[in-house]
């Protein structure tokens, strides 16, 4: 892993880590630990998973701030366009995240270095590493750096394009007072092609499923089937 590309990565989020290690794990996917002789070391899941969270505060916190007189659904799908895979991959690929990924013989034959599920992921990583080695006003100050220009463009035309997971919760809070539960089913293929099937749950009852490269993008299908199956009770 080259050393002035860490430097960049840093220079751009506007953090210096204290603790290189925390980056490091950021930036290392399952598949290289898979092919690795035991080493200790750590993959970026259980950071990504930390991130996600450190990413949808330090939005909605900006958003609330930027649009105060926007109803809470309007809110809710302004951060949805902010937070999704396409945008995160986007950023990630604009500071360089990619070509320092740790990925396995098999994601590197396929170019996993540009796989938007993994540049989404390892960025959502970054922020939990910026978090956990200086804290919440570190993480939401890196995360203004790197979605510079997205949030610069903010603004409620990113409303015109749908969101379907979004628009299922809310059809699922006004109509059932409750939130769909998603749950994955399965999970099939080699690590640098696997493909997620999702279910979504309502009461109870399945109202849709979904396949995609990643869990978001399968989450997305299967909301879309959802909405169009109450359509059809509804009307029907």
């Amino acid at each position: 892993m080259q050393t002035d590309g860490l430097d960049e990565i840093q220079r751009r989020l506007g953090y210096r880590f204290r603790r290189s290690s925390l980056l490091i794990e950021a930036l290392t996917h399952k598949s290289y630990l898979n092919e690795a002789k035991e080493t200790g070391e750590l993959d970026n899941e259980r950071l990504e998973f930390l991130g996600d969270a450190v990413l949808d505060l330090v939005v909605s916190e900006y958003i609330l701030s930027a649009f105060p007189d926007a109803a809470e659904g309007e809110l809710s799908k302004l951060r949805a366009r902010l937070v999704s895979e396409k945008t995160l991959a986007r950023v990630a690929g604009r500071i360089g995240l990619g070509e320092l990924l740790r990925l396995g013989r098999g994601e590197t034959k396929t170019h996993g270095h540009n796989k938007p599920s993994i540049l989404a992921d390892a960025l959502e990583a970054v922020f939990a590493g910026v978090y956990l080695d200086g804290g919440f006003d570190a993480a939401a100050a890196s995360v203004k750096a790197a979605f510079s220009e997205e949030l610069a463009s903010c603004d409620r035309s990113l409303l015109a394009r749908g969101d379907f997971k979004t628009d299922l919760q809310e059809v699922c809070q006004r109509e059932f007072e409750m939130l769909p539960r998603y749950r994955t089913i399965r999970e099939t293929g080699p690590d640098h092609e696997k493909l997620f099937e999702v279910e979504i749950l309502i009461r109870g009852e399945r109202y849709g499923v979904g396949v995609g490269k990643s869990k978001k993008e399968a989450e997305q299908v299967a909301a879309k089937h959802a909405l169009e199956k109450l359509r059809e009770v509804k009307t029907g």
